[in-house]
C-alpha cells in the first residue's frame, strides 16, 4: 500500500478544500477521480458527479502544524523531547513538513458525493521525532488521505522499520477556514490533526507508559498548496 501510494502521486488537501476552478487556473473538465470506490455498471458510474475541480500536479508547498500547548506539555510529563527528521522543520512552536507530490480532485461540498475532495498528498523524507533516553522514535513520510480523514505514515524506533504505512493520526475539519489564495500558493487552515489509538498504542508501547491517549490534540495544520 506504501508503494501504490507513493507512486500514484494522487494527493487532497486534508478535510474540506473549497476551490474554485477559475481562481487555481486549472482544469475541470475529464478529472481524474482517484479513491472512488470500484464502479462495477454504467449506471452506477452515471451516478458520480462531474467535479468541480481537478488540480493535476501539486509543484510543492508545504504542511505545517501548530503544535498545541496541551500535546508540548504530555511530551514534557513523558520526559519525551520533539525534534525533526530530514526536510522537516521545528521552529517557533510549529512543525513543518515539504510537500513532494500530490494532485487533488474535487466535487461541490454542497452536493450529495462523499468524500468531496479526494486523492493524497505526499510528504517524502521528512518526519517528526520523539526522543527520551536512549530511544528516538521517528514518524515519518507522511501521506494525507482526505477521503478518510487520515494521515500515514513509517514509523522507525532507534533508525529501524517499526511499522510502514501506519495509521497515525486523525484529520477534523470542522474548523476549517475559507481558503487563501496567495501568489501561486493556496492556503487552507484550521484542521486539527489527532494521535491516531494505533499510534498512541504504538507509542505507550515504546516508551513503557499508558499516558499517551488516542485522540489527544496534537495541533492546528496549515497546508500552503504551490498550485502553478
Amino acid at each position: 500500500m506504501r508503494k501504490s501510494m507513493k507512486t500514484s502521486i494522487t494527493l487532497a488537501t486534508t478535510g474540506a478544500l473549497v476551490l474554485g476552478g477559475a481562481a487555481f487556473g486549472i482544469s475541470t473538465a475529464n478529472a481524474a477521480t482517484p479513491n472512488v470506490q470500484t464502479i462495477s455498471s454504467s449506471s452506477e458510474a452515471s451516478k458520480i458527479p462531474a467535479p468541480v475541480a481537478s488540480v493535476p500536479e501539486v509543484k510543492g508547498g508545504n504542511t505545517a502544524v501548530a503544535l498545541d500547548k496541551g500535546f508540548t506539555d504530555a511530551l514534557t510529563s513523558l520526559g519525551l523531547t520533539p525534534g525533526v527528521s530530514g526536510d522537516a522543520k521545528l521552529e517557533d512552536g510549529a512543525v513543518s513538513f515539504p510537500i513532494t507530490a500530490g494532485s487533488v480532485t474535487y466535487w461541490s461540498p454542497d452536493g450529495d458525493y462523499r468524500p468531496y475532495v479526494q486523492g493524497l498528498l505526499n510528504h517524502n523524507g521528512s518526519g517528526l521525532t520523539l526522543k527520551a533516553g536512549d530511544t528516538t522514535v521517528t514518524l515519518e513520510n507522511f501521506v494525507v488521505n482526505p477521503g478518510s480523514s487520515k494521515l500515514y505514515g513509517d514509523v522507525l524506533v532507534n533508525g529501524e522499520v517499526a511499522a510502514s504505512n501506519a495509521y497515525l493520526f486523525s484529520l477534523h475539519g470542522g474548523t476549517l477556514k475559507p481558503l487563501q489564495l496567495e501568489g501561486d500558493n493556496a492556503i487552507l487552515t484550521g484542521t486539527t490533526v489527532h494521535v491516531s489509538d494505533d499510534a498512541a498504542k504504538l507509542l505507550n508501547s515504546t516508551f513503557k507508559t499508558d499516558a499517551v491517549k488516542g485522540g489527544l490534540l496534537v495541533g492546528t495544520a496549515t497546508i500552503t498548496a504551490q498550485i502553478k
